[in-house]
């Protein structure tokens, strides 16, 4: 194995996760008091980001985010603590006011593709099962984000495949066809 650290959670290998999984907690790192989020069911399209927005934790080169439809949310403690990271963002990620971390991303443009939708952390859980990561996303954006150098990107990209994690510098094909296919909607090109 190559010693390029991609993420904690997938560095030793990805876990497989179980089709029957029913849901979990996310906790922030708070000590005392810490936010604590259920998710109803299991995720879908968890993946590695690259993207400068997405919460990493210390070392890690990529984020591990995954989506699950907004009713599968909820706050169960603490939420007084969340505050959102940037406003002006399509994401508003809902991060702990004392620790930092994101529990979680929320897109509240009913016009964006992914409406509906929060971006979670499933290493934030200590419930085994979750959907394993399936792809790795925006991997040129850990140039800008001083991850790597230009240099290391070939590198980079074989770790990610070592990994069965395909690297994309979008999303992976399925949610750029989502993405596609709702704006050829919108414009009245293809009917449902």
């Amino acid at each position: 194995m190559s010693t390029i650290s991609i993420h904690p959670s997938v560095d030793r290998g990805v876990a497989k996760g179980d089709p029957n999984f029913q849901g979990g907690t996310l906790r922030c790192h708070c000590a005392q008091d810490p936010v604590t989020v259920s998710i109803r069911g299991n995720v879908a399209h968890n993946h590695a980001c690259g993207c400068t927005k997405c919460w990493k934790p210390a070392g890690a080169m990529f984020s591990v985010v995954a989506v699950v439809p907004k009713e599968n949310l909820s706050v169960t403690a603490n939420g007084h603590k969340l505050k959102v990271v940037d406003a002006s963002a399509a994401i508003q990620r809902h991060a702990c006011a004392g620790c930092g971390v994101h529990l979680y991303g929320r897109i509240e443009n009913p016009g964006h593709p992914f409406y509906g939708l929060d971006f979670v952390h499933v290493e934030l859980s200590k419930d085994k099962g979750w959907s394993a990561p399936e792809f790795a996303a925006f991997v040129s954006s850990v140039i800008e984000a001083g991850a790597a150098r230009p240099d290391q990107m070939g590198v980079v990209r074989a770790r990610l495949r070592e990994l069965s994690l395909e690297p994309y510098d979008c999303l992976s094909p399925v949610l750029m066809d989502a993405i596609a296919t709702h704006a050829a909607k919108a414009k009245g090109v293809l009917r449902a």
